[in-house]
């Protein structure tokens, strides 16, 4: 009992703490993509490509616990291209429902819709700092304490994804995103790109 306890504490405590320190910004762009409901996206395709993207930051984190060396950052702040994209795309003039509707089943892959692959490469490219972190979280973990961390995560995904819903369905916050949410939308998109290009120093990269 008391060695289940000081694993609580030790692990699944710092965890939390970490999750709530990593994804502060990711809830701003959660209520974002929500905004573009249901034109863009759907509720289940946000839910299931945070998850996803997410998993992904957890996958590039492990070589802390094994005692690798983890992916550059610079090359993850490359993901910042896919925002920018995005973003540009929605400052296009619009095509007819039935053109788009077509172009967007064209780029499906066999498992994954273009949607959810759209939302986990956003949350991938705005989590770049989230490695660094985890990698030091996961360093000198048990087995145990790794599964527990991970748990914990899993657990507050969902958690965060409902108090921004939560957030997104209040009358005030809802009316005003309906009426500047699709103008504002494109220009954050291309804004949080910049910010992660400059940030991780990808610039660098794409300079050479």
């Amino acid at each position: 009992m008391k060695a289940s306890l000081e694993l609580v504490i030790h692990t699944a405590l710092p965890a939390g703490m970490a999750f709530l320190a990593t994804n502060l910004d990711d809830f701003f762009l959660l209520i974002v993509m929500f905004a573009q409901v249901p034109n863009q996206f759907s509720y289940r395709q946000i839910f299931w490509g945070r998850y996803l993207g997410f998993a992904a930051l957890v996958a590039l984190s492990l070589p802390g616990f094994f005692g690798g060396l983890m992916l550059p950052k610079a090359w993850i702040g490359l993901l910042g291209l896919v925002p920018i994209l995005l973003g540009l795309s929605q400052l296009r003039p619009q095509t007819d429902a039935k053109a788009k509707v077509q172009f967007v089943n064209s780029l499906k892959l066999p498992l994954l819709s273009t949607q959810i692959a759209t939302v986990a490469g956003l949350t991938l490219a705005n989590g770049g700092d989230n490695i660094g972190i985890y990698v030091s979280l996961f360093a000198g973990q048990t087995w145990a304490e790794l599964g527990l961390t991970l748990l914990v995560f899993a657990l507050l995904i969902p958690l965060w994804y409902g108090l921004a819903l939560r957030m997104v369905s209040q009358p005030l916050v809802q009316d005003y995103l309906v009426r500047v949410g699709h103008r504002l939308t494109p220009w954050v998109l291309i804004g949080l790109g910049l910010f992660i290009l400059l940030d991780s120093e990808a610039y660098r990269l794409v300079a050479r």
